[in-house]
């Protein structure tokens, strides 16, 4: 496989820098995600607080249905829209973070001279 210490030197070389490419684009990802997740904890808590506000104002037991109602609706919207957003950046950190992998392993046309 290899003929020289050049070879293997080269290779070991490849194989770090390819590690290296693969950790970067996870590291990448899983901060997305994670920077993501927060963005909505905080937007989250912003319009739950922002709805208890209003049904501690409600003046009758229909205006506080209506409230919490319209709460739940925006907040399951909120909730699939989200899901489906961290669901694409899973989908994207598993396709960007093995690029360099699929790169590698992918056959060449090219012929090394011996």
């Amino acid at each position: 496989m290899f003929s020289n210490i050049d070879e293997i030197q080269k290779f070991s070389k490849d194989r770090v820098e390819l590690a290296t490419k693969v950790a970067t684009n996870f590291s990448k990802g899983v901060q997305q995600i994670a920077t993501e997740s927060a963005d909505y904890s905080k937007k989250s808590l912003e319009q739950s607080t922002a709805a208890l506000e209003q049904l501690f104002g409600a003046k009758s037991i229909e205006r506080a249905l209506e409230i919490q109602s319209e709460y739940a609706k925006t907040a399951y919207e909120g909730f699939v829209a989200q899901a489906t957003k961290i669901g694409e950046l899973y989908t994207n950190l598993a396709k960007e973070a093995f690029k360099p992998w699929e790169t590698a392993l992918t056959p060449t046309t090219e012929t090394h001279a011996g």
